[in-house]
């Protein structure tokens, strides 16, 4: 199935009754908050699954998948994971080492949130991106965040996202093109304080 950039792939609270495999593109999963702010959780990406605690738990979604490019995903019906689940004891283990990956990334987002300054975490954020996304033939992060999604993955107001931003442009660790973002000092962005 094909997914258009922006558009929800599964809301919180669906119950989802199967998986998500990403075949190619990228998403966000996010949670709203009591005071409506969305907090990115995780960035999905190819070669990833989606809705894959929901299935083991039975519970609804405990959060939102949207994409941030267009996507082509396939969906495999509960009944034939649960039935792989049962039967194929590598392939349970795969799941469990992607689900005990995802708990270590959670517990990195919460110290992350308690310890480091909106700098820190931004700078780490686009470095993040540039490693594991790549860049364009600009040299532009390959991955196009909003300022709101760059200040929903840091945790902190879209205002504050985008006056470190500047703050970066000025200090010469990027530069932007348009929307684009790019990276003119990965060394001294790993020095952010």
């Amino acid at each position: 199935m094909i997914i258009k950039k922006g558009d929800v792939i599964f809301e919180e609270g669906d119950s989802i009754n199967g998986v998500y495999c990403v075949k190619d593109g990228i998403c966000k999963l996010s949670k709203l908050s009591s005071n409506g702010k969305d907090q990115i959780v995780k960035i999905v990406v190819k070669g990833d699954l989606l809705g894959q605690r929901s299935l083991i738990t039975g519970e609804t979604a405990n959060l939102q998948a949207t994409a941030l490019n267009d996507m082509e995903l396939c969906f495999i019906p509960k009944n034939e994971i649960v039935n792989d689940l049962l039967n194929n004891s590598k392939f349970s283990f795969d799941v469990l080492k992607e689900m005990a990956h995802d708990l270590k990334e959670a517990d990195d987002i919460i110290v992350n949130m308690a310890q480091k300054t909106v700098r820190q975490r931004l700078a780490e954020t686009i470095i993040y991106i540039h490693e594991n996304f790549g860049t364009n033939p600009d040299g532009t992060l390959s991955v196009l965040l909003s300022r709101e999604d760059f200040a929903n993955i840091v945790g902190t107001a879209v205002e504050s996202a985008i006056r470190v931003l500047s703050q970066f442009k000025k200090e010469g660790l990027i530069v932007t093109i348009g929307k684009r973002i790019k990276i003119n000092n990965i060394e001294g962005l790993k020095r952010v304080e």
